[in-house]
């Protein structure tokens, strides 16, 4: 049984990844994901969203609301596009706290790692660390003060 990441969504794509025996259906799966990416239009794309560290290219564009993080993204590799998708799904509706607190030892949980060439895993890492910085720039944001 995979450990609790502190997000139920993340917890069950770890749990469905961690089920499937075949890495090859743990590919598809993750191909999947990638093409239900809503794509971000390429005048978002800018330079102050890029993921550092990856060999392709990848946007990730953070929204503070109601106290929660979302996100939108793209990639123009269909792998990586789909490990954003899935931290996208996995963080989406987590506080700026919540998702600093994201363990990055859930991908090998996942059985992913198997499945993705070093420089991917490590691109899959650099996202989460984007997207975890993200959250703390956030988190300084709009945080009413007690007065």
């Amino acid at each position: 049984m995979a450990s609790s990441t502190g997000s139920e969504a993340l917890d069950r794509i770890v749990e469905r990844l961690s089920s499937t025996g075949d890495p090859r259906r743990r590919y598809e799966y993750v191909l999947w994901l990638a093409k239900k990416l809503d794509p971000l239009p390429p005048e978002q794309q800018t330079e102050d969203i890029k993921v550092k560290g990856c060999v392709s290219q990848v946007f990730v564009q953070p929204e503070l609301k109601d106290g929660v993080m979302h996100w939108r993204g793209d990639s123009d590799a269909l792998i990586t596009k789909g490990l954003l998708a899935l931290l996208i799904q996995g963080l989406d509706g987590l506080t700026p706290q919540q998702v600093q607190a994201i363990d990055p030892c859930f991908l090998e949980a996942t059985g992913l790692q198997a499945s993705l060439t070093p420089s991917r895993a490590n691109g899959f890492l650099n996202i989460l660390r984007m997207m975890q910085s993200q959250a703390q720039s956030a988190e300084g944001l709009g945080v009413p003060t007690d007065s």
